[in-house]
């Protein structure tokens, strides 16, 4: 399919062939008839991606902050190649459109298969043949509303949230500030709401379309706009203010100061200079309100992602629900947006849209639509096929495929900064096809890594019998499912820890692994790349013959990371003790020689609803050789400190890990200092010993049953937690 893609490095926008979007569960795919472009968010898109790298980071001083704490927790090389993966990549643009329903996921219940449907939301309701969107960002559009009028229904929700903000009622006043795209569709909304409207504009042509639309009165920003507005006002100035212009400058904030009423509201919509002039703002006491997009719901991932809808007696008007009167709105002929409509575009020239908001193009601009191919049928090509076990082998038949042939299922952030280009390292093999839930995704690694293929369907890989070794890297969920699948075809398996979030994922892989003989079984790798980290292997090889218990004191300094992010999810992410303690557990069996008998746990009790408590914990493992493993996991300490600290002692020696940059070695009253200082964590000797293990040895780098019993002590930690007791395991 045709999609807008960016270059986030050069800033240059093409139309790309991608695959369809992945079919996820809680959602719906949708065949596009338009989408809207943004001028205003998307023009500062483009004019941010044209920056110099430097220009960029001077416009960004947060995210230079925190790429030198990166660089401080990881080392420069890691924070290097997280940074250039970022800036290899592809950004979608758009996020709003209309068209019809080709997909439902059976648990939604709201939409049929031939609904006529509006959809919202960056990262889905993209430039693109075809999205899927989550149940919460989409509305059934009625047939007195065309397609193309629907595809403003996210840009007029932002209008209409931002009037919301004001609490406007029958005959007030209101002055719109900037007549851009939303400032217009306020203009409508506002006087269908029995209001008197003044337009100010920098644009004569934008303030007499505005007076067309159905302003009362408009002018151009001038010195005597504040003795018009005394006048529209009978002197009493502005009941609200709404502030839709998008500048540096802040004019916008002075003027509203000067024109509005004693306690008048004012709102911003758009994006102007925030400097507020005491004054007025003190004198009048003037309420002054920032407009959250859509509406309520949005940037809560539980609203937007999971479809988890707020009580209508709590929260009236939710985004969803705001792109829903918007819709009636334009059905009832209340507001015009074709009459805002200055050029069509097909998806295929979609380019010069940009062209315009970017300026090559001198024509005058308001609203852009890109017009699509509008049949809504599915076809092989069009999009993803559902996933099935087609193609498995069955369980008992050899395994044959060509193990240097990859197949990558994922491909975020993490893997094409350090599991990718540790893969772009070996000669001989050969990247077949990458997968992941968005083609704008797969496409960046593509480019980047070579892949011969492309694909939004991970059945593509598990079928193909091509490929004889899978890379599994997607969001935590996915991980069991996957790798059985994928173990089931013959495949070798490489997958990113955790290998599952919770025990029945565990035993559905373990009694597979037990139903074979493990010489007729491809071989199973989870990324515990500590143990391979060549500090690591010093640090072993120095306690090698000391022939009594270990004390391993593992410190992580993780950083705080919010309940809302995907990993803290427990259906999603299974929580850090799941996603994360795993790496030292395995740490701690590797250099102790031995596996865990017994749990203890503690975590703090902050009362802080906005931390994870288990996030900051005390975690005592028992081996069973008499061993001890000490995890102390931290989300509340500085940045600035380094994020890993292990110290081993055992028979007068003692050895120390920093942040696996360097490390001492004690003995009989000396230290020895080994390590160059740069952060390696083992990952590039992990993927390059799993791709040799699978070309000859085809013996596991990992025994099967320490990485069961890696998995399954997160589990007990969390009861652990859970009961304030010791666990056996």
């Amino acid at each position: 399919m045709k999609q807008v893609l960016q270059n986030l490095r050069t800033g240059d926008l093409k139309v790309e062939d991608v695959p369809a979007p992945a079919f996820r569960a809680g959602g719906i795919l949708v065949k596009n008839h338009f989408s809207l472009v943004s001028a205003g968010t998307e023009k500062t898109s483009v004019e941010s991606g044209r920056k110099s790298l430097l220009q960029k980071a001077r416009s960004r001083p947060e995210d230079v902050k925190r790429l030198l704490n990166e660089i401080r927790q990881t080392g420069f090389l890691a924070a290097y190649r997280k940074v250039m993966s970022k800036l290899n990549s592809y950004k979608s643009m758009g996020y709003s459109s209309a068209g019809v329903v080709i997909a439902v996921d059976p648990l939604v219940s709201d939409f049929t298969v031939g609904d006529r449907v509006a959809c919202a939301g960056a990262g889905y309701a993209n430039h693109a043949d075809i999205v899927f969107v989550p149940k919460n960002l989409a509305v059934k559009v009625p047939d007195s509303v065309g397609l193309d009028e629907a595809a403003y229904a996210t840009i007029g929700s932002i209008a209409l949230q931002g009037i919301r903000q004001a609490e406007p009622s029958l005959g007030e006043s209101f002055v719109v500030i900037g007549l851009g795209l939303v400032g217009l569709l306020a203009v409508q909304i506002l006087k269908a709401n029995g209001c008197s409207v003044f337009g100010i504009d920098i644009d004569p042509e934008n303030v007499e379309l505005a007076k067309k639309l159905g302003a009362d009165n408009g002018a151009i920003r001038t010195a005597d706009v504040k003795s018009m507005i005394d006048s529209f006002t009978a002197g009493y100035g502005a009941d609200g203010v709404i502030i839709a212009a998008a500048t540096k400058s802040s004019d916008p904030l002075s003027l509203a100061g000067e024109i509005a009423r004693d306690r008048s509201r004012i709102v911003m919509i758009g994006e102007t200079g925030m400097n507020v002039p005491r004054a007025p703002y003190y004198l009048k006491e003037l309420e002054l309100k920032l407009s959250r997009s859509y509406g309520p719901g949005r940037y809560d991932p539980s609203f937007e992602e999971q479809g988890n809808d707020y009580p209508i007696g709590y929260v009236r008007w939710t985004e969803n629900r705001n792109m829903r009167e918007f819709i009636k709105l334009v059905g009832e002929k209340k507001v015009d947006v074709r009459g805002l409509t200055t050029h069509k575009f097909h998806i295929e020239e979609g380019e010069k849209a940009y062209a315009l908001i970017s300026g090559k193009s001198a024509e005058k601009y308001i609203g852009i639509l890109l017009q699509y191919d509008q049949e809504t049928g599915r076809s092989s090509a069009s999009g993803p096929k559902a996933i099935s076990s087609s193609g498995a082998r069955p369980e008992s038949a050899p395994f044959r495929a060509k193990p240097l042939n990859v197949g990558f299922i994922g491909a975020g952030s993490f893997a094409q900064s350090n599991l990718l280009p540790a893969l772009a390292e070996i000669s001989n093999l050969s990247l077949q096809t990458v997968c992941t839930s968005s083609g704008v995704t797969a496409k960046s690694a593509q480019n980047r890594f070579g892949f011969s293929g492309i694909t939004t369907n991970a059945d593509d890989i598990i079928s193909d019998t091509n490929i004889g070794t899978v890379f599994i890297a997607t969001r935590h969920n996915l991980h069991a499912s996957l790798a059985l699948r994928s173990l089931k075809s013959g495949k070798n398996v490489f997958v990113e820890k955790p290998l599952a979030l919770n025990e029945d994922e565990l035993i559905s892989i373990g009694e597979f692994y037990r139903a074979h003989d493990e010489k007729d079984l491809p071989l199973l790798m989870v990324g515990f790349n500590r143990r391979f980290a060549p500090l690591t292997a010093a640090v072993k090889s120095h306690f090698k013959d000391v022939g009594e218990p270990i004390v391993v004191n593992c410190r992580i300094n993780a950083g705080f990371v919010p309940k809302t992010h995907w990993t803290q999810d427990p259906v999603e992410g299974g929580g850090r003790i799941v996603g994360e303690v795993c790496h030292f557990v395995d740490l701690i069996q590797f250099i102790t020689d031995s596996r865990i008998s017994k749990i203890m746990a503690e975590s703090v009790a902050s009362g802080n609803k906005g931390i994870v408590d288990n996030d900051n914990a005390s975690i005592t493992l028992r081996m069973k050789n008499g061993s001890l493993g000490i995890i102390t996991y931290l989300a509340n300490g500085d940045m600035s400190l380094p994020k890993e600290r292990i110290e081993v002692t055992a028979g007068k020696r003692a050895a120390v890990i920093d942040n696996f940059q360097v490390a001492y070695l004690f003995s009989k009253g000396s230290r020895k200092k080994i390590g160059n200082g740069k952060t390696d964590k083992g990952i590039t000797s992990e993927v390059k010993a799993f791709m040799r293990a699978v070309q000859s040895s085809g013996l596991p780098l990992i025994s099967f049953d320490d990485l069961i019993n890696s998995s399954l002590t997160t589990f007990r930690i969390l009861t652990a937690l859970s009961i304030g007791m010791p666990v056996e395991l």
